[in-house]
């Protein structure tokens, strides 16, 4: 009986591991994202061979026979010895695109799970294998996932205090900078392209610090004030994402910002924030809470920000319009060129015409740049030293070269402007072209919608379509079909690495023309699907 317990250690462990990456990737379930998860995937979350021992447990509790008892303990330490072997190796071939972390705050986890599953082994030790214990202890693996977040639960009040010392320490450094300027960046889409931007363009005058990656919630600035932020230090650029209302205000609240970019109102996160007009509201939490001796960017083509701003902003805060449509805006952009190999423009600015030639591609970036060099005048920064050749910002319609394939990469997320301009970018190419997707998440009751028309667009543009996941992209396969694409020329795969050999194969039929592959999103783990299957 003694080999049960090491041998449930061992599974409890790697199924544990399962599931606190899946918490990890769920922010910790910020905003019941987690136990929104489960629901959604009850045929990962559930394992029906550990119900198994499940039922075994609750026959051990009836009976009295030693013969059966033991019989019973070794039927339930065969299955999780089985059950450690798949679990081992479901992770020696592990291709999860985010790494599992293991951070202070999963090691707290882990402590306190484990001091849970030392209870209930001591209990069981005392009562002499107590029949209500062993199935105490087989629900602990037939419920991981909710046993997991019973710990979360458990450990809320260290995090809290945790979270109040390292916030405390990031106000004490922040506030000892008096030179340093905040600028908050925001917006539905595009706050990394544009923060990555505007930090590039200031550098040439200003020492600037921009958060890293896509660290834009109130943990990344801490991170990014307690690890990153220099005292040399002149601008730090902070990038704001939100779920919900009042992220953002209480982001401003936390790094008091004076200067401010919204980038455009759009559906991202419709699924928590219920309505585009919550939306709106909730990314002007920014330029509500800026100094009002300081200024903010936005953009004249959007009519949400042009309505908050006539009908709801409070804030008396300097506006500093940009437009590529709306001639009325203080920086214009015209004359928009595009190739394969970038982009070129001029921007008009007080009847003045300054030309911009870049690496970037899609109109999208068209307007970062120009809220950029907008919010570079209003810092004192010559516009001359701002014209440069701005660098691609990766995964962001970045075009490389694999293998024998010209892969646009739009990786990082999809919403449907960002895959509207993609798209766009792939309709320029000269060759045959390939769309890679598993379609746009997050959307509310807006995504199937918003994920056919997609497929509508993908239809007149490309020549083969790669989607990932049978049942994630659906919506999009129904769009497609809609316009009398070929079904033999849509291949559906489980993985997006599964999708470079498609492409070899797609290459080999075409060997006189170059192909174009976009990747338009790659989902997290937590979407993949169990299902490969190829249409042709």
């Amino acid at each position: 009986m003694y080999i049960f317990i090491f041998v449930y250690l061992i599974y409890i462990f790697y199924k544990s591991r399962t599931a606190l990456y899946m918490l990890q990737q769920n922010l910790y379930n910020e905003n019941n994202r987690y136990i929104r998860w489960i629901t959604r995937n009850k045929e990962r979350s559930f394992n029906s061979v550990d119900f198994l021992p499940f039922l075994l447990a609750i026959f051990l509790f009836f009976s009295d026979e030693s013969f059966i008892v033991e019989v019973i303990f070794l039927s339930i330490t065969l299955i999780y010895a089985i059950g450690i072997y798949d679990e081992y190796k479901k992770n020696l071939n592990n291709q999860n695109k985010i790494k599992f972390h293991i951070t202070s705050r999963i090691k707290r986890l882990y402590l306190t799970e484990f001091l849970i599953v030392f209870l209930l082994i001591f209990l069981l030790v005392v009562t002499k294998f107590s029949g209500i214990i062993v199935i105490l202890i087989c629900l602990t693996t037939l419920l991981i996932y909710y046993f997991i977040y019973l710990v979360n639960i458990i450990n809320k009040p260290i995090e809290k205090m945790v979270y109040y010392y390292y916030f405390n320490k990031a106000k004490r450094k922040l506030y000892s900078m008096n030179r340093l300027k905040v600028v908050g960046v925001t917006g539905s889409y595009g706050k990394t392209s544009s923060k990555n931007i505007l930090s590039h363009i200031l550098s040439c005058k200003y020492i600037t610090r921009p958060t890293p990656k896509n660290l834009n919630t109130p943990y990344g600035l801490m991170i990014t004030i307690n690890n990153h932020l220099d005292k040399f230090d002149e601008i730090l650029v902070a990038e704001m994402g939100a779920y919900v209302n009042g992220e953002i205000k209480n982001m401003c609240d936390f790094v008091k910002p004076k200067y401010g970019i919204l980038t455009v109102i759009g559906e991202a996160h419709l699924e928590t924030f219920k309505s585009r007009d919550n939306i709106c509201r909730a990314k002007f939490e920014l330029i509500e809470a800026l100094d009002p001796n300081g200024a903010c960017v936005l953009n004249l083509d959007d009519p949400y920000q042009v309505a908050y701003v006539k009908n709801e902003l409070k804030n008396k805060v300097k506006i500093i319009w940009i437009g590529v449509d709306n001639k009325e805006a203080m920086f214009n952009a015209i004359n928009i060129k595009s190739n394969k190999d970038g982009m070129n423009f001029d921007i008009i600015y007080k009847d003045s015409k300054y030309h911009v030639e870049t690496k970037l591609l899609g109109v999208h970036n068209v307007y970062n740049i120009l809220a950029s060099i907008a919010l570079g005048v209003e810092l004192k920064v010559p516009i001359s030293d701002m014209i440069v050749k701005i660098m691609p910002v990766e995964h962001r319609l970045e075009i490389k070269k694999v293998n024998n394939i010209t892969m646009i990469d739009d990786a990082y997320n999809s919403n449907p402007i960002g895959a509207r301009n993609a798209l766009n970018v792939l309709n320029m190419m000269d060759g045959i072209k390939v769309v890679v997707t598993p379609g746009m998440i997050e959307l509310g009751r807006d995504e199937k919608k918003l994920n056919y028309e997609l497929g509508e667009r993908i239809a007149k543009v490309s020549d083969y379509v790669i989607l990932i996941g049978e049942k994630r992209s659906k919506d999009i396969k129904e769009g497609i079909l809609k316009n009398n694409f070929k079904s033999e020329k849509i291949i559906i795969l489980n993985k997006v690495t599964d999708a470079f050999l498609e492409l070899e194969k797609i290459k080999s039929k075409n060997q006189d023309k170059e192909v174009y592959a976009l990747f338009e999103n790659d989902l997290p783990d937590i979407y993949s699907e169990g299902v490969k299957k190829n249409e042709n």
